[in-house]
């Protein structure tokens, strides 16, 4: 499989001849078209939703978002933001029905805080995963965009973003930093084992009221799907009943160091020294 984010950013290689070609290529449109259902199939919407699209690119997604019929739970309203200005241009020309934005999704998601009751993602964030200077690593863009959609979502709204993982070690990453700004996750495999493997991931900010609590799914959608694997970090660093966690103390730091990373931050990394107690100096 090509891999063009391995050697170009998002916005040099979507220029205006490649923004065309992707557009206009039917073996795309039919791509795009069904995992953008099986997006929405996991999002499990029943009434018409404000739905931020991620890397919209030409509205391809947001064309499926805009028709979904009234039986169905639509038709959406939906907000795009992409990196690529010759992507946008193309879908304004096609005059999608969807509010364009034009940003980074490495920076963040600069929507006021709850705006959407869910959001989509069809494959854009691996583009993440490779840093565009020495001074940004992966780990700091993915912090930035979960920390950002977080916050952008309503509570209990989900989100469910389809991406392309180079391997294993990528898939981790992400799915790391998506835990570790708050989100449920789970994940799921359509065509596993094959070359034409498509992984979805789910997530929930924040606990929703359909979760099945009882069988650990707290994404509330992979019931009786096979594939699925739930990452759950609601009990991480949680106390054993016996107070807060002591200010300073190795526990102390080490949650003060996930918040500055989702922040972007750098921070030293942890070990067997941190939060140790030195010697009084005379």
């Amino acid at each position: 499989m090509s891999r063009p984010e391995d050697t170009l950013l998002a916005d040099v290689h979507y220029d205006d001849v490649e923004a065309r070609k992707y557009t206009t290529s039917s073996r795309i449109q039919n791509i795009q078209a069904s995992m953008t259902r099986r997006a929405l199939e996991l999002l499990d919407l029943k009434t018409p939703s404000l739905i931020l699209d991620v890397g919209c690119g030409s509205g391809l997604s947001g064309e499926i978002l805009s028709d979904i019929p009234p039986e169905e739970g639509g038709p959406h309203v939906w907000i795009g933001m992409d990196i690529s200005p010759s992507m946008l241009d193309v879908a304004l020309q096609r005059d999608v029905e969807g509010d364009l934005f034009l940003a980074d999704i490495g920076q963040g998601v600069p929507f006021r805080a709850g705006t959407f009751d869910a959001a989509i993602s069809i494959s854009a964030i691996q583009w993440l995963c490779n840093a565009e200077s020495s001074e940004t690593s992966p780990q700091q863009r993915l912090a930035r965009f979960f920390g950002g959609l977080y916050q952008s979502l309503k509570r209990g709204g989900r989100a469910v973003c389809q991406f392309y993982p180079k391997n294993d070690v990528q898939k981790q990453m992400i799915t790391s930093a998506a835990v570790k700004a708050g989100f449920g996750a789970g994940m799921l495999e359509d065509d596993p084992d094959t070359k034409n493997v498509k992984v979805y991931l789910v997530l929930t900010a924040g606990q929703s009221a359909v979760a099945n609590t009882k069988s650990g799914d707290i994404t509330g959608v992979v019931e009786n799907m096979e594939g699925v694997d739930v990452v759950d970090n609601r009990r991480q660093g949680r106390s054993s009943g016996k107070g807060e966690i002591k200010k300073g103390s190795k526990q102390w730091i080490i949650k003060k160091k996930e918040q500055m990373e989702r922040k972007g931050k750098v921070v030293k990394a942890t070990s067997k020294y941190t939060g140790r107690k030195r010697r009084i100096a005379f």
